[in-house]
């Protein structure tokens, strides 16, 4: 998933952040509302992470900007304030959830996961092709019964693979899903991890290079 925390408070920021990247996820930040907004208006993201009392453009302003823009992007607000008149106030601007200051991480990155659910179409609970499989939910992949260790990148790369049910998915494609603003456009880092994730999944092949176009998995299904 590919996330955009929007916080002013720069070490909370950081701290959802790398919390959101440790789960795999790609996290981008922004500490100011404007830059935020530019951000959203770039790039689709799963999920907006929303501190709602932003100074300058306030999160309120954010959201509904996010909101009338129609892209699937779900926002979660962030707020000190957990009152039942704040958390009405804050669904009523179109945000899809609301958390109040302070929370715990585990159940940030709980919400944050079904909010990305909403925002993609339905995940199958198990993402198959031939004798490979992989479970989003458990992170896991297996080939004719047995686990196969992957790094973040390669289990996100593989993800999106699967997940296009057969559809060929371009390097830009897969740069924007997996990784985040700072991946350099012009790098072979997609390359590399194909590579290595090639090497991990064996023999016969599973993923295909189709020239000039990007990857797919062919026989990608669901179970």
């Amino acid at each position: 998933m590919r996330i955009l925390v929007v916080e002013d408070e720069q070490p909370l920021a950081d701290a959802i952040a790398r919390g959101l990247r440790r789960e795999g996820m790609a996290v981008d930040i922004a500490y100011d509302g404007e830059s935020g907004q530019e951000k959203a208006s770039i790039t689709r993201y799963d999920v907006i992470v929303l501190d709602r009392d932003l100074p300058g453009m306030s999160g309120d302003e954010l959201c509904r900007s996010v909101v009338t823009s129609g892209q699937l992007t779900r926002v979660i607000m962030l707020t000190a304030s957990g009152t039942v008149a704040d958390r009405v106030e804050g669904l009523s601007l179109g945000a899809d959830d609301y958390l109040a200051k302070p929370f715990a991480f585990a159940e940030l990155t709980a919400r944050v996961r079904a909010l990305g659910r909403r925002a993609t179409p339905a995940v199958p609970p198990l993402l198959t092709a031939r004798d490979l499989a992989l479970d989003p939910a458990r992170r896991t992949v297996s080939r004719s019964g047995g686990e196969i260790e992957l790094t973040r990148k390669e289990f996100g790369v593989l993800e999106v693979l699967l997940g296009a049910g057969g559809a060929v998915v371009s390097s830009e494609e897969l740069l924007e899903r997996v990784w985040d603003e700072n991946a350099d456009p012009f790098t072979t880092t997609v390359r590399v991890t194909m590579m290595t994730l090639r090497k991990k999944l064996g023999e016969p092949g599973v993923i295909d290079t189709v020239v000039g176009s990007g990857y797919r998995v062919p026989t990608a299904g669901r179970g």
